[in-house]
C-alpha cells in the first residue's frame, strides 16, 4: 500500500474511531430491589421494594448533583408513606452515603453509564437512549 493510501485508512479509522467512541451508552436498565438493604420486613417482604425501583430507575439514568438528592428525599418519602418513618431515615443515609457517583458499584449514581461519570447533566442524545430503553 503506498504511503498516501496508509494515510487515507490511518485518517479514516480515526474518524471512525472517534465517532464511536463520542456516542454515549447505555446500559439495559437493571435494578437489585434495595441495594443492600431488606425490600421489606418479615411479614411484608416487599413493603417498600415499589420505592427502592422507582429510586434505582432514577440512579441508573443518572443526572446533576440536584437531580440525586431529590432522587433520595423521594425514596425516603415513598418509604415513610407505606408506614415506616424510621426506615424511611436509615435508608436515606444510606444511600447518602454508598449511592455516590464516585464508587464503581452496581448501585452508584449513574449506573447504566460507563464509569466514571460523576455528576452531569444528561445530553439530548443520552435522554434519546433513555427514553428509547423503556
Amino acid at each position: 500500500m503506498s504511503k498516501r493510501g496508509r494515510s487515507a485508512l490511518a485518517l479514516a479509522l480515526a474518524l471512525f474511531g472517534a465517532g464511536c467512541a463520542a456516542r454515549p451508552r447505555l446500559r439495559p436498565y437493571a435494578t437489585d430491589g434495595c441495594s443492600l438493604f431488606p425490600d421489606g420486613t418479615v411479614k411484608h417482604s416487599a413493603a417498600w421494594l415499589h420505592c427502592c425501583e422507582e429510586h434505582d430507575r432514577k440512579y441508573w439514568k443518572g443526572g446533576v448533583k440536584a437531580e440525586r438528592l431529590e432522587a433520595d428525599r423521594a425514596l425516603r418519602a415513598c418509604v415513610a408513606a407505606e408506614g415506616y418513618p424510621v426506615t424511611a431515615k436509615l435508608m436515606l443515609a444510606g444511600t447518602r452515603a454508598g449511592g455516590t457517583p464516585y464508587l464503581p458499584t452496581g448501585f452508584r449514581w449513574g449506573y447504566g453509564w460507563k464509569f466514571p461519570r460523576g455528576y452531569k447533566a444528561l445530553t439530548d442524545e443520552e435522554i434519546r437512549l433513555i427514553k428509547e430503553s423503556r
